[in-house]
């Protein structure tokens, strides 16, 4: 994506509107929780990457990509919502994905524990 300021500044607007909007908007269960992690926008601002976790995380792949094909059914609704509220000429195109980022996170922290558990890595 890019490095400048004003896709940064249209990301960060982008995250905190729907971060709200899934706290206040939406009636599936499956948006309920929903933590937007970060946004990435493209420089001619034209689409937006929304990475997005539950507040509980799943291990389940199947339950990720049903919050996946959700949150991806909402963004329609999302986008021209969020275009009245940014005011930009183009609003910008919003896809969804799973950040399975934290999940990589605890994976490691729960194979050290079980490494140090089993009396440490041989020196």
């Amino acid at each position: 994506m890019s490095d400048g300021k004003r896709p940064r500044r249209v990301a960060e607007a982008i995250r905190k509107y729907i971060a709200e909007a899934f706290t206040r908007e939406f009636f599936d269960p499956r948006l309920a929780g929903l933590m937007v992690t970060r946004v990435e926008v493209s420089a001619d601002l034209s689409t937006a990457r929304v990475h997005v976790r539950p507040a509980v995380p799943s291990a389940d792949p199947a339950a990720r990509r049903e919050i996946e094909k959700a949150a991806n059914r909402a963004a329609h609704t999302l986008r021209r919502a969020l275009g009245a509220q940014l005011g930009l000429k183009k609003t910008p195109a919003l896809t969804f994905f799973y950040d399975a980022g934290q999940d990589a996170i605890d994976r490691v922290e729960a194979l050290l524990g079980e490494i140090e558990r089993e009396g440490g890595l041989p020196k």
